[in-house]
C-alpha cells in the first residue's frame, strides 16, 4: 500500500492553504515554497482540485486559491477522488482483480482493511488535517524553530 506523490503533495498543500486562508486567496507559489513542492506541479494539482469543485481560483495581483466550500465539508476522500487518485492496496481488493478470491484466506482481511481506510478518508475533513497542522506549529519545541518558520514566511512576503 502506497500513497502517491500526487496525493501526499495535495494533502500537504491543502492543509497549508487552510492555515493561511485568513487573509484572502493564497498563491500557489507561497504554498509551493512552504511545502517544498515544485510550483508547476502544484498548479497542475490545483487545476484538478478546481475542476473537482474543491478549490476556486482568483485572478489578479492579489489572486490565488480559495476553498470552494468550508474545510469542514471537504473530506480527504473527495480530494483524492478529484485528483483521480484511488487508494489501492493492490489487485487483492476486488474479486475481479484476484484470481484466488474464492479460496484465499486473506481476501476478506484485505477487503476489511480497505473498507476501514475508506471510512477514515470519508470521515476525515480538510479541517481536521489543518487543525493538526496548526497544533504541530503551535507545539514546536523551541523558539528557534518558531523563528525559522517566521523568517521563512517573511521571506515569502519580501520583508
Amino acid at each position: 500500500m502506497k500513497l502517491s506523490t500526487t496525493a501526499r503533495y495535495s494533502l500537504r498543500a491543502m492543509s497549508d492553504l487552510c492555515v493561511h486562508l485568513h487573509s484572502g486567496p493564497v498563491s500557489a507559489s507561497d504554498i509551493a515554497y512552504r511545502q517544498n513542492i515544485p510550483v508547476n506541479y502544484l498548479e497542475q494539482l490545483f487545476g484538478k482540485l478546481r475542476r473537482g469543485g474543491i478549490l476556486e481560483s482568483v485572478r489578479g495581483a492579489q489572486g490565488g486559491y480559495l476553498l470552494a466550500r468550508p474545510a469542514n465539508e471537504i473530506t480527504i476522500a473527495e480530494i483524492l477522488q478529484a485528483l483521480d487518485e484511488p487508494f489501492i492496496f493492490g489487485s487483492c481488493q476486488t474479486e475481479k482483480g484476484c484470481e484466488n478470491a474464492v479460496t484465499c484466506p486473506t481476501f476478506n482481511l484485505w477487503r476489511r482493511v480497505k473498507g476501514s481506510v475508506d471510512e477514515i478518508l470519508r470521515t476525515t475533513t480538510l479541517e481536521d488535517i489543518a487543525d493538526e497542522k496548526i497544533s504541530l506549529l503551535e507545539n514546536l519545541s523551541t523558539d528557534s524553530e518558531r523563528q525559522e518558520i517566521r523568517n521563512k514566511a517573511l521571506k515569502l512576503k519580501g520583508e
